[in-house]
C-alpha cells in the first residue's frame, strides 16, 4: 500500500465527485423530463430498462477486463464513452431534433459506460486504500455523493426552469472531462499486479473462474441471493416516487425537487454517521437493522396522508441507504482477493441489472392500473419478511465479522 495513500484517496473521491455531479445533472434532467412530459408508468419503465438492459449485458466483460486491465485507464474509457454521448445528445436537442425516444436511446449507451466504470471503481478502491480504512472511505464516498446529490435537483430544476435541457448536457460533458484530466495526469497508482503480467488465460476462462469462485463460497452465493430479492422489493420505493408526486401531489417542478433534496440530505447525513461510527462489529448486523427500517418507512411510504410527511418518510430512507450499501461494499472488497474482485462485483452489478428492471417491468405498467400507495405497502411487507430470514443465515453472519487485523 503506498504511503500517499490519503493523496490518492482525496484526488480519486474528487475525480468521481465531479464526474458524478455532470451525471446526476443529466439523470435528473431525463427522469423529470420524461416523468413530466408523459406521466406514464409505461414509459417510465422502457426509461428504467434502457438504463439497466446494457448494463446485465456488459457486466460479465466488465468484471472480467477489471481483473485483467488496468483499472484506473477503464474508468477513464468508461467517461468518455458517457461524455460522448451525452455530446452528441446535447447537440441534437439544440438542433431541435430531441424527444422522448432519444433520451431512451444515449439512457443506453449511457449505461455501457456505467457498466465499465462500475466494477473498476468498486476494485480500484482497495488498491489505493488501508484495509482497516475501507468502511470509513466508503462511507465517505457515500456522504460525498450525496452532496452532489442534494446539488444535482437544485441545479437541474433551475435549469430546466430557465433554459432548454440541452444546456444540462453540455455540463456533464464538461465535468466528464475534468475527471478524466484528475485521473490522468494527477493520480499516479499503478495497475494491480495481474494487470501488469502477461494474460494467460482467455477472457471465457476468466469468466468461468469467476463464476466458479462465486460458486465456491457459500457467503457469496447466499448474499447474492438476498441481494436479488431485496432489489426486487425495493425498486417500486426507487422509481415510482417520482410518478406518485406528480399524480398524488401537484405537478410543479419543485415538488420533485423538494423530495430529491430531502431524500439527499438523508443520505448525507447517513454517510455522516457511517464515517464517524463505521456500523456494528459485525458488518451484517448494521445491513440487517438498516434493512429493517428501510422496509417499515417503506410501508409508511404508502401510507404518507399528506404531501409533507411523505417527504419526511423519504428522508428517513435517504438515511439509512448509506447504512445499507456501505457494510456490503466492505464485506466484498475485504473478503475476495484482488485477482477475483471486479468479476465479483461486476456480478452484483449483474444482479442490480436484471433484477431491478424485471421488477420494473412489473410494477411499472401496475402502478396505471392500481395505486402507487399498494404497491409500496405490498413491498415494505415483503421486505419485512426477507429481513427475518437474513437474521437466520449464520453464513453471512459469519462474512460479516470484521478480518483478523482490525481486532488486533
Amino acid at each position: 500500500m503506498s504511503s500517499n495513500w490519503k493523496r490518492n484517496t482525496v484526488l480519486f473521491l474528487a475525480s468521481q465527485t465531479i464526474s458524478l455531479l455532470g451525471s446526476s445533472l443529466v439523470q435528473f434532467a431525463i427522469t423529470w423530463h420524461i416523468a413530466l412530459e408523459t406521466r406514464s408508468g409505461l414509459i417510465m419503465t422502457l426509461s428504467i430498462i434502457c438504463g439497466y438492459a446494457p448494463n446485465l449485458l456488459l457486466s460479465p466483460f466488465a468484471g472480467v477486463w477489471a481483473d485483467r486491465y488496468n483499472r484506473k485507464m477503464l474508468m477513464i474509457v468508461s467517461d468518455a464513452l458517457i461524455a460522448l454521448s451525452t455530446l452528441v445528445m446535447a447537440i441534437l436537442f439544440m438542433m431541435g431534433y430531441g424527444s422522448v425516444w432519444m433520451l431512451l436511446v444515449v439512457s443506453a449507451v449511457r449505461s455501457f459506460g456505467t457498466s465499465i466504470q462500475t466494477p473498476a471503481v468498486s476494485a480500484f478502491l482497495p488498491q489505493i486504500v488501508p484495509t482497516e480504512k475501507l468502511t470509513r472511505v466508503n462511507a465517505a464516498n457515500q456522504t460525498i455523493m450525496s452532496v452532489m446529490m442534494l446539488l444535482s435537483p437544485v441545479v437541474s430544476g433551475a435549469l430546466l426552469s430557465v433554459s432548454p435541457i440541452g444546456s444540462i448536457f453540455f455540463i456533464d460533458v464538461i465535468t466528464a472531462i475534468i475527471a478524466i484530466a484528475i485521473l490522468l495526469f494527477f493520480l499516479h497508482v499503478p495497475a494491480h499486479a495481474r494487470a501488469m503480467e502477461k494474460q494467460k488465460t482467455t477472457y471465457f476462462a476468466d469468466l468461468r473462474g469467476g463464476l466458479m469462485y462465486i460458486s465456491q463460497h457459500r457467503f457469496l452465493k447466499a448474499f447474492f441471493l438476498f441481494l436479488a430479492i431485496d432489489a426486487f422489493l425495493t425498486a417500486p420505493a426507487i422509481f415510482l416516487p417520482t410518478l406518485q408526486v406528480p399524480r398524488a401531489f401537484g405537478d410543479e417542478v419543485w415538488r420533485l425537487t423538494v423530495m430529491e433534496i430531502t431524500f439527499s440530505v438523508g443520505m448525507m447525513l447517513g454517510g455522516l454517521v457511517m464515517t464517524a461510527w463505521g456500523g456494528f462489529k459485525n458488518r451484517y448486523h448494521t445491513i440487517i437493522v438498516a434493512n429493517m427500517v428501510l422496509s417499515l418507512f417503506l410501508i409508511a411510504l404508502g401510507v404518507a396522508p399528506d404531501y409533507w410527511i411523505y417527504i419526511s418518510v423519504i428522508g428517513i430512507l435517504g438515511l439509512f441507504i448509506p447504512m445499507y450499501n456501505t457494510p456490503i461494499t466492505v464485506i466484498l472488497q475485504e473478503k475476495i482477493e484482488d485477482d477475483f474482485r471486479g468479476r465479483v462485483f461486476s456480478v452484483m452489478g449483474m444482479i442490480s441489472g436484471s433484477v431491478t428492471p424485471l421488477s420494473m417491468v412489473i410494477f411499472g405498467p401496475l402502478s396505471d392500473m392500481i395505486s402507487i400507495k399498494s404497491i409500496l405497502i405490498v413491498s415494505g411487507i415483503g421486505l419485512v419478511i426477507l429481513t427475518f430470514f437474513m437474521m437466520r443465515s449464520k453464513v453471512l453472519l459469519e462474512a460479516g465479522k470484521p478480518l483478523q487485523s482490525e481486532n488486533t
